[in-house]
């Protein structure tokens, strides 16, 4: 696992044909990555799953941030057991 406290990394990704770069910490590009393999898509396409909803909330955060609240919110939606643990979804 990536070093938990290790600062912010930039890096580009495709969003409906358009690049962007987002800044988040490599603890959340892992986590990302992971996500992406177990659900069978490219993180470009879970980055813009994520995008679409965020885009539809009353009050839009930006995409660094609503990666990291998805991230954290799939966390939760897990069993208790599986949260006591600390294990990240796959």
């Amino acid at each position: 696992m990536a070093d938990i406290y290790h600062p912010p990394v930039k890096r580009s990704v495709e969003i409906a044909g358009h690049k962007t770069s987002i800044s988040l910490e490599p603890l959340f590009w892992d986590w990302l990555r992971r996500v992406a393999a177990a659900d069978g898509v490219p993180v470009n396409a879970l980055v813009a799953r994520i995008d679409a909803e965020r885009i539809a909330a009353a009050t839009p955060p930006g995409l660094a941030g609503a990666i990291r609240l998805w991230l954290a919110g799939r966390l939760l939606a897990q069993p208790p057991g599986l949260q006591s643990e600390g294990s990240i979804p796959e």
